[in-house]
């Protein structure tokens, strides 16, 4: 039986969905195979081990006694210390959403201590989150994207970078935060009396702000899972209630509809597959991702939206819906991504560190 570190919640705006995310991936594990060691994070970034992990992962960190975690940055001993006892994971499985999480520093931290993580690396991680990087990176990688621009600190908001917005762009925009994700704090703005706005929203959350072009299109998503190979499943597509897919969309049952199979032809299905492979292999990924695609109404292309290295994991989520309808079960699905880390971390551990 694996030891497996179930990290979940963290500092970020993304908290309760990694909560969510983290009662379905406890749900999953075959309690056969693995035992599970909780790590909650909380909101000012304690580590704790609720007591009952029920109670935490429906009610908080809160609701439930808690032991003091401590994560030993040292290859070489005991990753955990839990209420003065040490203990070493065989794996940590992180369900940490946005920052603090899914960019690459609790990443660093599992390397730093020589523990077997689940999921994209240090570097892949960091690029997924920042939509900057990423779509630079997608760009040297001949991916097509759409337009979009960056503002930063202090002109990322007020009438610079409303001009800035305007020169470069058509209305209706979208207007999010660079490092964060499930839409929180994404608007868009259809004139300039909404852009300004949205640029203040996004500009809550981080210091560089992303606007993109908006394009008739319909939206799809596309699951991915493997090492050096990579593979994707079946593409879904996304028909939210409101103009856009919106956090509230997301995570509300009945605002949404997501068709899988999505309605295409064989050769869309091939060349969406096809990209989330590319997009996945573009930052160096690894374990599993969910990539999101534009298909524009007018050229009939697929524009690569985003990768998210921890895609959301609950009930309504894409990411286990698409490979259970690719034939791979949420049982099966857990056995794989915990898999594909265990031989990543064998390959990290194989590497010289000495001339």
């Amino acid at each position: 039986m694996l030891s497996l570190a179930l990290i979940f919640g963290g500092r970020s705006a993304e908290h309760e969905i990694s909560l969510a995310s983290a009662r379905f991936v406890a749900g999953a594990l075959d309690p056969s195979k693995y035992e599970i060691v909780p790590v909650g994070l909380s909101r000012e970034g304690r580590w704790l081990r609720p007591h009952d992990l029920d109670v935490a992962l429906r009610d908080g960190l809160d609701a439930t006694p808690c032991d003091e975690v401590d994560l030993a940055v040292d290859p070489a001993g005991p990753g955990l210390r839990i209420a003065g006892a040490s203990l070493r994971p065989d794996i940590a499985f992180p369900i940490l959403h946005g920052t603090f999480g899914e960019d690459g520093t609790i990443q660093g931290l599992l390397e730093c201590a020589g523990l077997a993580y689940t999921g994209a690396g240090v570097a892949a991680s960091a690029v997924g989150m920042d939509k900057e990087l990423m779509k630079a990176v997608f760009a040297a990688a001949g991916l097509p994207q759409v337009e979009y621009l960056v503002l930063r600190d202090d002109r990322r908001v007020g009438t610079v970078a409303v001009g800035a917005v305007e020169e470069r762009l058509a209305y209706p925009v979208f207007v999010k935060p660079c490092n964060l994700g499930s839409s929180v704090g994404m608007t868009k703005a259809h004139d300039r009396g909404e852009l300004g706005p949205a640029l203040e929203l996004a500009a809550r959350y981080d210091r560089k702000v992303i606007v993109e072009a908006s394009v008739g299109a319909r939206e799809f998503e596309c699951s991915v899972l493997g090492n050096e190979r990579p593979r994707a499943s079946v593409p879904g597509e996304v028909v939210p209630a409101h103009e856009f897919y919106d956090y509230e969309a997301k995570y509300t049952v009945g605002l949404m509809a997501f068709t899988i199979p999505a309605d295409l032809e064989a050769a869309q299905v091939a060349a969406v597959r096809d990209l989330a492979v590319r997009a996945f292999t573009a930052i160096d990924c690894a374990g599993y991702a969910r990539c999101d695609f534009f298909l524009e109404r007018s050229t009939g292309r697929f524009l690569v939206n985003e990768i998210n290295t921890i895609p959301g994991m609950t009930a309504m989520s894409a990411f286990p819906r698409l490979w259970e309808a690719t034939g791979v079960s949420n049982r099966a699905l857990m056995d794989e991504i915990v898999e594909l880390g265990l031989r990543r971390h064998a390959v990290r551990q194989g590497l010289r560190t000495t001339h």
